[in-house]
């Protein structure tokens, strides 16, 4: 039997108007999904549990997230999914009224699968320590120099950095360096990463 938190309800009451018919809709499908879910709140936004967390929903001023912890192992058959370390807005990115979430029997799908994977006990591989490869410092002085690029640079993952940082210290000559540097932030300070070309 599903298990309802009067705190869930005060959130939902206590977000922005736009938000609270997206946050009502996830929570009746994932009850309908998983008749023995059990709601909580962590980190001041509403989980919904069944052998461990499945999914999690966060209302902000203009837009709602709905994420799976472990969607590392969902299959994504739809293809929906964002990768997190790609938005910090959820899993199906920026979700600012229903129209944003995909149909209801997908969205189920979505659930009833980290169900499955809960079930089954299986757990997300922890992230290996990528190797902190130094920044060069004719790099990081012209990053420093560019707002974006320098806001950009920071935010990205340690992985992410170590890509400009090696492409720049495998450069032969000084002209190609420099060329290098030059075009690095240019596509730092709109956010891409040194592979953005192969992305999905």
């Amino acid at each position: 039997m599903s298990e309802f938190d009067p705190r869930v309800d005060d959130y939902i009451q206590k977000s922005a108007d736009f938000a609270k018919p997206i946050l009502e809709h996830i929570r009746s499908i994932v009850h309908e999904a998983c008749p023995g879910v059990t709601e909580t709140i962590k980190w001041s936004f509403p989980h919904f549990d069944y052998k461990g967390t499945i999914c999690s929903v966060a209302s902000f001023k203009q837009h709602c997230a709905f994420s799976f912890p472990k969607a590392a192992l969902m299959k994504d058959a739809n293809k929906l999914l964002v990768p997190m370390g790609e938005s910090a807005m959820g899993h199906f990115g920026r979700i600012t009224s229903l129209k944003d979430l995909p149909g209801d029997k997908i969205l189920k799908g979505y659930i009833q699968e980290a169900i499955r994977i809960n079930e089954e006990g299986l757990k997300v591989p922890k992230a290996k320590t990528a190797k902190v490869v130094p920044t060069p410092p004719i790099l990081l002085e012209a990053i420093n120099k560019n707002k974006k690029a320098k806001m950009h640079f920071e935010e990205f993952s340690p992985s992410s950095r170590n890509e400009y940082a090696e492409w720049i210290n495998e450069a032969k000559t000084d002209a190609t360096k420099n060329k290098r540097v030059e075009t690095a932030v240019e596509w730092i300070a709109e956010g891409k990463k040194r592979n953005w070309k192969y992305e999905r």
